[in-house]
């Protein structure tokens, strides 16, 4: 069904033929030479086919492919084994989950803070209307969900309230979104290819609630309209659970990989509510690194265009927060709003990093920012540094605006005229500690 699929993971091209694609592994207990079998589900159940999908994944055996045919499927669709779930040519089933949980719960929390199962394949779907994601991602391994339409789900939001009633325990901190339309938590390289995200309070969320989450990619996806929370999303929580004899502190979100998206008119339902691309630590103990923001195209959203926040200081013998070494590079950034509340920055923002902790290894490069009041914004305490090289600052504002007392290194960027920062028709500088000669005399 997909000959020779490329997925681009973390730069390197992964070429799968569509007998890897949609059969991971051998049937259980047969001889090496076997290959997978495929179970078929149909709204009727005929033709030996399966009348729903959670019978299929019931009968099916590790390594096995499930196609489905077009049609409505009104069910939460539970997998805690390696298989392939897929489409039917040129079918579109919809798994409707109206007062369920999620539409789609790949679940190795058995095993949890490890992740419990691997292997798994969803192409083709529809999923929507569940309380909370429609597609949850927990504890699990090389997951890679493509070409799916994940939409008006997080039922279960009570926005006046700023709470999702009902959501599970494992699940910390979520309470304006519900755990968005998909939702990785503690999940490694996973593969989150051209779906569309649309119509969910947010669009793709990665946490670590009950394990760390790293060496995961978003990618080719088109994540829009979801009013209440950031279009994608990287966010260190508090632990679902502790590790013996460790203390109950956060896994972390590690180096992964937010490239080539659409991400746009996310976090406009209500002032303030998202960003185009989110990365936080918000508080003690809280680790988002080394995390990789490239080639996106980020507009129209309720924060800035990439976003990064920290809002509480370390004191005492609380553990450290690592808000460190992320990358923001090659990204189109237009048209977003400004930051708010103890982030606010002084108008319309094309990148925005505050934290109330020294960080630093944080790098801006390459990109185009326009149509902002304020193209970079940074605030951070004295012994930060952020460095911001090479791109190209096309407003008519503040191109680098430096709030705290840490340091910008802003050399060799293009301010949008020859003269540098502060000549006519230039973008300026604001603030001090900001180092910005050379600087481009064209546009990089």
């Amino acid at each position: 069904m997909f000959p020779n699929l490329q997925i681009i993971r973390h730069g390197k091209i992964h070429r799968r033929s569509s007998r890897c694609l949609l059969g991971f592994a051998l049937l259980a207990g047969c001889a090496a030479s076997s290959l997978a079998a495929t179970v078929c589900v149909n709204p009727g159940g005929t033709a030996g086919c399966k009348a729903t999908i959670g019978a299929a994944v019931m009968a099916a055996f590790p390594g096995d492919i499930i196609q489905v045919w077009a049609g409505t499927y009104k069910e939460q669709v539970n997998i805690s084994k390696s298989l392939s779930l897929v489409a039917a040519a040129k079918a579109q089933p919809v798994i409707d989950a109206t007062g369920l949980s999620n539409g789609i719960f790949i679940n190795g929390m058995a095993k949890a803070p490890g992740p419990g199962v691997a292997n798994i394949l969803i192409e083709g779907f529809k999923i929507a209307n569940a309380n909370f994601e429609g597609v949850l991602i927990a504890n699990a391994s090389d997951v890679v969900l493509v070409n799916n339409l994940v939409t008006d789900n997080n039922k279960a939001l009570d926005v006046a309230g700023q709470a999702c009633p009902g959501i599970p325990a494992f699940e910390t901190s979520e309470a304006m979104d519900c755990g968005e339309g998909i939702h990785l938590m503690a999940a490694n390289h996973a593969s989150i290819v051209n779906n569309e995200s649309t119509g969910n309070s947010g669009g793709v969320l990665i946490t670590d609630e009950t394990g760390p989450s790293h060496d995961n990619l978003v990618t080719g996806n088109s994540v829009h309209d979801n009013p209440y929370a950031c279009g994608i999303t990287m966010a260190s929580h508090p632990p679902a659970i502790a590790v013996p004899p460790a203390p109950k502190l956060p896994f972390g979100v590690m180096t992964n990989t937010i490239s080539h998206n659409m991400s746009f008119h996310n976090g406009t339902g209500v002032p303030g509510a998202g960003a185009g691309v989110g990365i936080f630590a918000a508080g003690p103990g809280n680790i988002s690194t080394g995390n990789v923001v490239t080639e996106n195209e980020l507009y129209d959203n309720g924060l800035p265009g990439v976003t990064m926040h920290n809002h509480a200081p370390v004191t005492g013998m609380a553990p450290p927060v690592n808000l460190n070494n992320n990358v923001i590079l090659l990204n189109h950034i237009y048209g977003n709003a400004a930051d708010t509340e103890d982030a606010a920055t002084s108008g319309p923002t094309g990148i925005n990093i505050h934290s109330l902790v020294p960080i630093y290894g944080t790098v801006i490069s390459q990109n185009t920012i326009e149509d902002e009041a304020v193209d970079v914004a940074f605030k951070a305490p004295l012994g930060s540094q952020l460095l911001v090289h090479f791109n190209n600052f096309e407003s008519t504002g503040i191109g680098v605006d430096n709030l705290g007392t840490g340091t910008v290194v802003a050399t060799d960027n293009w301010w949008n005229c020859a003269g540098g920062p502060g000549t006519s028709g230039c973008t300026t500088v604001s603030g001090s500690n900001v180092i910005w000669a050379p600087w481009l005399t064209t546009a990089f």
